[in-house]
């Protein structure tokens, strides 16, 4: 609790942790071999904390950029909450793509790179942008569905 300030939320990450474990145990069709439970307890549970954090701290840059925009281009509390949720959905697809696929999909989305741009700049082939691209957009459409 000492790190989240609240028992509410320490007891939600607690049963996240746990949610966490059963479906890594649904996907793979059995439970991890766990030698140290206190240590893997530790580390799932370590993860979540630092995701929760990295959220919190997504949604409050969000919500502080909202204060630069005249009143009238405020969106709705429900407008917000649906695009809080949005960000935090990329937020977790962009974190489980591999770097460089990361970085190509950031430099061609963020930087408005070509893909010959990027592949000069970061010295890997025309194919190979093409083929982080077609990855990234490949999360990026089952995030969405």
């Amino acid at each position: 609790m000492n790190k989240l300030g609240c028992t509410e939320r320490a007891a939600d990450l607690a049963q996240d942790t746990y949610v966490r474990i059963l479906q890594h145990s649904e996907k793979t069709g059995e439970l991890p071999q766990i030698r140290e439970p206190r240590a893997y307890l530790s580390t799932v549970a370590g993860r979540l904390v630092y995701d929760f954090f990295r959220r919190q701290s997504l949604e409050r840059a969000y919500l502080e950029s909202l204060q630069q925009l005249p009143e009238a281009a405020v969106p709705s509390a429900e407008e917000q909450h649906l695009i809080c949720e949005a960000l935090n959905e990329l937020d977790s697809m962009l974190d489980s793509l591999k770097p460089e696929v990361r970085q190509v999909f950031l430099l061609h989305q963020l930087e408005g790179l070509t893909y010959k741009a990027i592949a000069q700049q970061l010295g890997i082939s025309d194919r190979t942008v093409k083929r982080y691209m077609a990855q990234a957009f490949e999360e990026c459409i089952l995030v969405m569905a």
